[in-house]
């Protein structure tokens, strides 16, 4: 069978997280082959893989978001879009009343279209606009409006008019473009999709634009909605729906998604690949670690307040941010000033590592995310035995304090955000080796009973038998 999975910022681009997941399914399933179809920011990206691909991934297909910043389209055309076309149209701007995303696809893949900027320069665009700012946004200038939809609708022109490699069945890793691009597969070729939410993507977005100097203040919300109307597409498109926990579940419900299409499939480690690792050397002091990109959603600057905190009442502590600091530099710049301006000692950015050489090191893992969906690294530390502080973010309460099972408390959960209680929680854990090794032991049963690896491969494969047959495709050569 072929499996299309379409991925959004992650795989094969960063390590960690989603990435890491992808790169488990596709290795653990040698059977299937995989096309990955890789939606990254900038071209620059290009080729810069963080993995070596296991061989049953026979081809990577790269689109750069930022290519629409090239595209000029010629003005006056004429499209003749009718009026079930132009409601969607008009949906899709504004966020508002029922979307058919058959009709966007009808539009948008229109090969007599041409370049897609050409759209944006049509007369029928031109009049849709014209129209929703006499309505609704009457109090903005118009020639403002106008370049922040197009700017808007751009990328996702850029990515629909590309060509969609074919597929068995096509698995988007988030909403968003990616859950576009799946959807389109069904609509192309009549083929299944599966859509796995992680994080709720659409939410990230929002707590990225409500923070972003790049968008004016009253054009926010248009930013906003127009991110929570693509989540809409792969929510009517997709056969299923996997999400990774019950809030998470709830969330989809709220936002659109047909409850009956939702199934809950936790993320999974092999806790025997965290025992017999690597200890600190006899006679250091307490080591406190973040497996972590070094990327403003997970908020290193709360992680290294709170080290600030723990400074004062444990002096010798040695504290490592074990992550990748290449994916936004300008951050890791200011989250190392943040450092020397706090006076914090003992500080270590170790860049991206081998997590089993770092792991059996540390005596307690932090993480401060502003957003999550189930953290492999907190599956990770609990697997490794490691008492975990941890910011109330997508399933760590129910990872940390367990989800109705008798496992035990495996370390602490606190507001996003608040570094003074991240700080107290990890200074409560230096003062009794007791509570970190009881602690640790708590969330080791914890996975090894209910997020294990092959719990996690085994569903999917089910998923895969179920709606994409037994089907072969010729190997291609991949790049």
């Amino acid at each position: 069978m072929r499996i299309c999975i379409v991925a959004e910022g992650s795989y094969p681009y960063v390590t960690g997280g989603v990435s890491s997941w992808i790169h488990s399914l596709a290795r653990n399933m040698p059977e299937h082959e995989f096309v990955i179809y890789a939606i990254a920011a900038e071209r620059k990206q290009q080729g810069k893989f963080k993995y070596t691909l296991p061989d049953n991934i026979v081809e990577v297909r790269e689109i750069f978001l930022d290519e629409y910043m090239q595209l000029d389209g010629e003005w006056g055309h004429q499209l003749r879009l009718h009026a079930h076309q132009r409601q969607a149209i008009t949906s899709l701007i504004s966020g508002e009343g029922e979307l058919d995303w058959r009709q966007i696809f009808d539009v948008l893949c229109d090969r007599k279209l041409g370049n897609p900027a050409n759209f944006l320069m049509s007369r029928d665009f031109f009049d849709i606009m014209s129209k929703l700012c006499e309505e609704k946004y009457e109090q903005l200038p118009f020639t403002e409006m106008f370049w922040t939809v197009r700017s808007m609708i751009l990328p996702l022109l850029l990515t629909v008019q590309k060509p969609l490699p074919e597929a068995d069945v096509y698995h988007a890793v988030s909403t968003g473009y990616a859950g576009v691009l799946a959807s389109l597969g069904k609509y192309l070729y009549n083929k299944p999709v599966l859509l796995t939410e992680h994080g709720i993507y659409s939410r990230e977005r929002e707590e990225e634009i409500i923070k972003a100097d790049w968008v004016d203040g009253y054009f926010k919300d248009i930013w906003i909605r127009y991110f929570y109307t693509l989540s809409t597409c792969a929510y009517q498109y997709a056969d299923e729906v996997i999400t990774l926990f019950g809030r998470n579940r709830e969330i989809q419900i709220e936002l659109g998604c047909d409850e009956e299409k939702i199934s809950i499939v936790p993320n999974g480690v092999t806790s025997s690949d965290y025992v017999n690792l690597p200890m600190k050397p006899a006679g250091e002091p307490i080591y406190i670690g973040g497996i972590v990109r070094v990327v403003p959603i997970k908020d290193i600057k709360t992680m290294i307040q709170s080290f600030q905190i723990v400074k004062r009442q444990v002096p010798q502590a040695k504290f490592f941010i074990m992550g990748p600091y290449e994916e936004d530099p300008d951050y890791y710049e200011e989250c190392r000033l943040m450092v020397e301006l706090l006076k914090i000692d003992d500080v270590i950015f170790t860049g991206s590592i081998n997590v089993k050489e770092y792991i059996g090191q540390m005596d307690i893992l932090v993480l401060t995310s502003i957003s999550e969906g189930q953290p492999l690294a907190v599956l990770e530390g609990l697997a490794a035995g490691k008492p975990m502080v941890t910011t109330d973010v997508g399933s760590c309460k129910e990872l940390i304090y367990g989800n109705h099972d008798d496992f035990g408390i495996a370390g602490s959960v606190v507001p996003v955000m608040s570094y003074e209680r991240i700080g107290d929680a990890i200074v409560q854990l230096c003062k009794s080796e007791e509570q970190r090794l009881l602690m640790g032991e708590n969330g080791r049963k914890r996975v090894s009973s209910l997020y294990t690896n092959h719990n996690f491969i085994s569903s999917y494969q089910q998923l895969y038998h179920t709606y994409g047959g037994v089907q072969s495709w010729p190997v291609s050569v991949s790049n």
